[in-house]
């Protein structure tokens, strides 16, 4: 008896093919729900890190879908029953077709076979309408989770390229950032290009496709809820005639400039933004209407989905190589070891970059630990003990960071001293000069000395010790392999002479000077040495 009426009740659901009100009413709350607390509908005016912060934070309602193509045992009974009664009609029909009973039988088996045809398409437009809004419910809790990610790089990108000019200009950053937009016109470089060109190409492929999306829907949709989420969410008339202009590469001088850029974010917020008020004016019948409207919903959701996925993506990747200093695993250039000392500066700003972005991720923990301690708790008498051990804890990061940036500015501030001192090593060195006994090295000393030597005095060693460091110096050499010669043999023998013929010159022009030289020594040695009076007059060479 159970069976039987359970049957009877699914059979009079599966005759109308239309969804109840309650059905249409549950499901358009759910779809709407799924879309104003993801947050997408708020006012994106303050790109930054206010934006950057609320778009990860912000909670993404998980909605309990029916699963589609699963076994019940109502589902199950029904289909065994027609299949019984089927079979059991065409046993029953089977007989003398020509006699008038058996003609009866095969009229009443017609008519239950088309009513049964009737009912099955009824129960399977009903169960089509109920699966395309189980898929647009799944699509948009899939777009808001993407559509999230990409405000999180889009803000990210943007204030990353803001800080980095500021500071590059000499300027300090607060909150909120000061309009970087008025000093680029004076700037001869510019910085970040290559994140700049991501987000202007992500722009090009994000606002179309939206506005592909409105026109699309906005027919659709009725004429007066979406009027009034247009008033709810502050779009006018212009804003609306603004976005649905669309992206174009001639509307700028410019488009890679943060005054261009912050444009054009805000007009993909507004085009987003009417794209989601469309598909909150959306209505549910339950009827026939159903399946255009909701199908190109899914399609749409589905489509704008994709390439918001793709260029999120794309751009979290530029973003993060942005801000992590990345090693090339693979140099184009030969190994030297200065190359390696400056390969891990590189590394070691890697690791300073990745301490102050610990310490950021810190910060945001306190502050939110200590909104809610205030907000919640009624004693805040623990509070300032709780607030002294977060600062303790942020104080220990900081003074890592300040040894690890001590350490690695130290390293640094070495190998271009020691750099320095080489070249300046190389450059000293004093270069052979012929003296009285040959082929010598000429150590320092002004004209004196060199009177003194041809005297055959003895110099004193005090001006030498003077000259000489106390602080012992070791100096580095890299050993450069000697290049091969390119020469022929013709050209090496004939080097080879010319060689041979100017050390020869050289060597006769040095005898000569040296015999000029002692023969001047011989001379003065061999001078007598005069007495000299009290008020006599001292001459000396």
């Amino acid at each position: 008896m159970g069976a039987h009426l359970a049957d009877k009740i699914v059979l009079q659901n599966a005759v109308n093919s239309r969804l109840g009100r309650a059905d249409n009413a549950r499901f358009l709350e759910r779809f709407r729900y799924t879309i104003v607390a993801s947050q997408l509908l708020n006012e994106h005016s303050h790109l930054g890190q206010a934006v950057h912060g609320r778009s990860r934070d912000a909670p993404i309602p998980i909605l309990d879908v029916p699963q589609t193509g699963t076994i019940t045992l109502v589902g199950a009974a029904v289909t065994a029953s027609i299949a019984f009664a089927v079979a059991w009609l065409i046993h029953w029909t089977r007989g003398n077709v020509s006699s008038s009973t058996g003609k009866g039988r095969m009229a009443v088996f017609l008519a239950i076979l088309i009513t049964l045809a009737v009912i099955l398409y009824a129960y399977m437009r009903r169960q089509w309408l109920q699966y395309v809004r189980q898929q647009t419910l799944a699509e948009i809790s899939g777009f808001a989770t993407k559509a999230q990610e990409l405000d999180s790089a889009v803000a990210g990108a943007l204030a990353l390229v803001q800080e980095v000019e500021l500071v590059s200009r000499g300027y300090r950053i607060s909150t909120p950032l000061p309009p970087i937009s008025r000093l680029e016109d004076w700037s001869q470089t510019r910085r970040c290009a290559r994140l700049r060109k991501q987000l202007r190409n992500c722009f090009s492929e994000v606002i179309p496709r939206y506005n592909q999306a409105c026109i699309a829907l906005k027919p659709l949709a009725e004429e007066l809820d979406l009027e009034k989420y247009f008033d709810i969410y502050d779009i006018s008339e212009i804003d609306f005639s603004e976005a649905m202009d669309g992206y174009s590469d001639t509307e700028f001088e410019d488009a890679e400039s943060v005054r261009v850029l912050k444009i054009l974010a805000a007009r993909f917020y507004t085009t987003r933004k009417i794209f989601l008020c469309c598909l909150m004016a959306l209505d549910a019948h339950g009827g026939s209407s159903d399946f255009n409207r909701w199908t190109t919903a899914v399609d749409e959701v589905h489509g704008v989905g994709i390439v918001t996925s793709d260029v999120g993506e794309r751009l979290r990747r530029i973003l993060g190589e942005e801000e992590n200093f990345p090693v090339p695993p693979t140099p184009k250039i030969p190994t030297t070891p200065a190359r390696e000392r400056l390969r891990t500066q590189l590394r070691k700003l890697n690791s300073l970059s990745s301490g102050i972005r610990g310490l950021q991720a810190k910060m945001h923990v306190l502050r939110e630990e200590s909104d809610r301690n205030l907000d919640e708790t009624e004693d805040v008498s623990d509070l300032g003990t709780h607030l002294m051990i977060q600062y303790e804890s942020v104080g220990v990061d900081l003074k890592a960071l300040m040894q690890e940036w001590e350490d690695g500015r130290a390293a640094l501030a070495s190998n271009i001293d020691r750099n320095e001192r080489r070249v300046s090593s190389m450059s000293g060195m004093l270069s052979p000069t012929i003296s009285l006994g040959g082929l010598t090295a000429v150590e320092e000393g002004g004209v004196c000395d060199a009177l003194m030597a041809l005297n055959g005095e003895s110099r004193s060693r005090n001006s030498m010790e003077l000259s000489y460091s106390d602080v012992e110096e070791v100096f580095e050499a890299v050993a450069v392999p000697r290049p091969r010669s390119t020469l022929t043999r013709e050209e090496r023998i004939m080097k080879m002479k010319e060689d041979r013929v100017r050390r020869e010159s050289l060597k006769s022009k040095s005898e000569s000077n040296t015999k000029m030289l002692r023969e001047l020594e011989s001379v003065i040695n061999m001078r007598p040495r005069g007495r000299t009076t009290k008020g006599g007059r001292i001459t000396s060479i």
